[in-house]
């Protein structure tokens, strides 16, 4: 899943939420020099991560999208679970949307909530500049549409280091939308308990 579904399994702890989004920035199997928080939210992250990777529906539907995307199918599916998360919400969560994301936003704005006591551990500019333009655009809640689906999956396209056609997601969901909206409410499911998410 990629930024709203990490936010939505962090139990709505704003530093948890900001440490499990900073997962992606961490490399290697030693991040024992981070402050507790961060190592909790790096932790989150990878389990995440490595949940929807192995979910045999997931992989599933991996395999159906591939010929379409090759490559990147697995990287389409973090984007259009985000993008079905954000449009059926009111299905996964009590909250709306915006009383979800306009707390965390605000929390990112404060720079003091961003900072540890020892500056040796403080959050790296480039990752402070992620959660700016989270702000900006406004890109946790654009998921409700397909336009901040394309917005995003463009947007990473022109990232991805290879030759790739991510930015043909929205024509390729559009294609398999019934197929991954199964496969994306099985996910679910079986997610929130894995996660321990009540909401």
């Amino acid at each position: 899943m990629n930024y709203l579904g990490h936010l939505y399994f962090s139990k709505e702890k704003p530093d948890l939420m900001v440490a499990n989004l900073f997962g992606d920035f961490i490399k290697g199997k030693d991040y024992s020099f981070l402050p507790k928080i961060v190592q909790e939210g790096v932790l989150l992250h990878r389990q995440i991560d490595d949940y929807v990777d192995h979910h045999p529906t997931v992989t599933e539907l991996r395999l159906h999208l591939y010929n379409e995307l090759p490559k990147i199918a697995g990287i389409a599916i973090d984007l259009y679970f985000d993008h079905l998360l954000a449009k059926d919400w009111s299905t996964y969560h009590s909250k709306s949307l915006d009383e979800f994301v306009d707390p965390f936003l605000a929390y990112t704005k404060n720079a003091k909530n961003l900072k540890f006591n020892n500056p040796k551990y403080e959050y790296p500019q480039h990752f402070i500049n992620l959660l700016n333009a989270i702000s900006k655009h406004n890109l946790l809640k654009r998921y409700v549409h397909l336009d901040g689906l394309a917005m995003a999956s463009e947007g990473l396209s022109r990232r991805i280091s290879f030759e790739n056609n991510l930015d043909m997601a929205v024509v390729v969901f559009q294609n398999n939308e019934k197929r991954i909206e199964a496969a994306f409410e099985v996910y679910m499911k079986a997610a929130k308990l894995r996660f321990n998410v009540k909401d």
